[in-house]
């Protein structure tokens, strides 16, 4: 999607397609127009859930999906959500961590609820807000203000701010990212980040390289939602001969490699 046929770093047009996989079978597809994948997580399970009659315990999503909507969907569906928080890997950079202007390197105080900056002043809270996302889904935000950035000696690595330093924090938000955060950091999350890698990606490498399906060949969101959910039926079929021939027909996720 990065090129168009002329190789001339053009944007080509196309759907953006959402799979869902289960014990290495596509369970779930669905065909949306939004670039942004986090926009198409909400919608898709609750297609799911309407075609298969149920939901599955927990859903594992690359960073790209993480969202306090997503999040608060999956909190009141029951499904427990293992989703890889979009700062992850910038939280193991040293440059990261070095960053006094980060909310994550400051210290917060919970009983009087306000952060201490780098230079020990207080970011106390000045106001709530509300902000609606283009779904619909509402969420309130805190906004806290340092108590005086005049004269700071690093106020120029702490904001951009003319005045005094603002932080924008969604308590829920970081609540639910926290609980998405320790579960994928369990043995069990481990296992299923490895799997949505092995299982999702795989099966999109098999339809891309495999089978040669670089574009569509029909038009229209419906006729495009048909073609995909007929190659994945076929995707199906081959996965369920080979695992026949295999002798894995009863294996789910992959287990995690012994560490030496």
């Amino acid at each position: 999607m990065k090129d168009d046929h002329m190789r001339n770093a053009q944007l080509k047009p196309g759907y953006n397609v959402q799979i869902g996989v289960d014990s290495e079978y596509i369970v779930a597809v669905d065909i949306f127009q939004d670039r942004n994948d986090v926009w198409t997580l909400v919608p898709f399970l609750k297609q799911m859930k309407e075609k298969l009659g149920f939901n599955y315990p927990s859903v594992t999503a690359d960073s790209g999906y993480e969202s306090e909507e997503g999040y608060s969907y999956l909190r009141e569906e029951g499904q427990q959500p293992y989703i890889k928080p979009q700062t992850y890997e910038k939280w193991k950079k040293r440059s990261f961590k070095q960053d006094i202007s980060k909310r994550e390197n400051m210290g917060y105080d919970q009983e009087s609820d306000t952060y201490i900056c780098h230079a020990g002043k207080e970011l106390r809270v000045i106001y709530l807000k509300k902000q609606r996302s283009k779904s619909g889904y509402e969420s309130e935000v805190t906004v806290y203000e340092c108590e005086d950035c005049t004269g700071c000696p690093y106020k120029e690595k702490c904001t951009k701010a003319k005045g005094n330093k603002r932080l924008y924090v969604s308590k829920s938000f970081l609540e639910k990212r926290e609980e998405s955060y320790q579960n994928i950091q369990s043995e069990k999350g481990i296992k299923y980040r490895m799997n949505r890698s092995i299982q999702v990606e795989g099966a999109f490498g098999v339809l891309k390289n495999d089978y040669g399906f670089e574009r569509f060949l029909l038009r229209g969101k419906k006729k495009v939602k048909l073609e995909i959910l007929l190659l994945s039926m076929g995707y199906n079929l081959n996965k369920l001969h080979r695992k026949i021939q295999n002798e894995r027909t009863g294996r789910y996720l992959f287990d995690l490699k012994a560490s030496a």
